[in-house]
């Protein structure tokens, strides 16, 4: 999967390039991680990418141009990329767009900043819009970092852990109760059917728990 990023502050992305599960996908070459700095594809000398809103209003508004350009000059080296804008209007990220998404062997994804971008972008370049949340940040980088390893997660051979694929909102499912040594704390101990032994009982139960879990703390989740 290579995931190519257009964004005015290319170096947050060290973060998740340089350490952790994606820093690990890298070295495997399981996925690739190209930044794009958004000012290279000015046409101005001072590198501005955008401009005032027409019909007046606080804040500057990302340009066409430049925006557009980087698209192009992506797409000539990845034909089939799908443009995704991480956006608080775009459809909120859940498991099933996250497994959507992970069809597609490019991505890229334009991180906004300001007022947002020009419609006209968002209407003739983008092919996904995409929200983290019901919520404002100041950026899409962070958004982009969240889409990145929700992604990069579900592709095979990046986590090594098959069991990991059973993580929450997988079957529409929250995760069910993990417990490690000691084997008592504070009085409570480890559920019986943990150290059982028998596998289909283990399983059963954390079937059980996971819908119990999910009926108690998301009941907007269908189970």
């Amino acid at each position: 999967m290579k995931f190519d990023i257009i964004t005015l502050f290319p170096e947050m992305f060290s973060a998740i390039k340089e350490e952790g599960v994606i820093a690990r996908a890298i070295k495997k070459s399981i996925i690739s991680i190209t930044t794009w700095q958004l000012r290279d594809f000015s046409l101005n000398k001072y590198k501005n990418v955008d401009d005032k809103s027409y019909g007046g209003g606080a804040g500057m508004v990302m340009q066409v141009q430049p925006i557009r350009d980087c698209i192009i000059e992506i797409k000539k080296q990845n034909p089939k990329t799908k443009v995704i804008y991480l956006s608080p209007q775009g459809k909120k990220l859940d498991q099933d767009l996250v497994e959507k998404l992970t069809t597609h062997d490019s991505l890229t994804m334009l991180c906004g900043r300001y007022e947002g971008i020009d419609e006209r972008v968002i209407e003739n370049d983008i092919d996904y819009e995409v929200s983290i949340g019901d919520y404002v940040i100041s950026g899409g980088e962070l958004a982009a970092m969240v889409v990145i390893d929700a992604i990069s997660r579900r592709l095979p051979n990046v986590l090594g852990n098959e069991d990991s694929l059973k993580d929450s909102f997988t079957d529409n499912l929250l995760d069910y109760p993990h417990y490690t040594r000691p084997e008592v704390v504070d009085g409570h101990s480890v559920p019986e059917v943990l150290l059982s032994g028998n596998q289909a009982k283990i399983d059963a139960w954390r079937l059980e728990q996971s819908i119990k879990r999910t009926k108690q703390k998301r009941p907007d989740l269908k189970v």
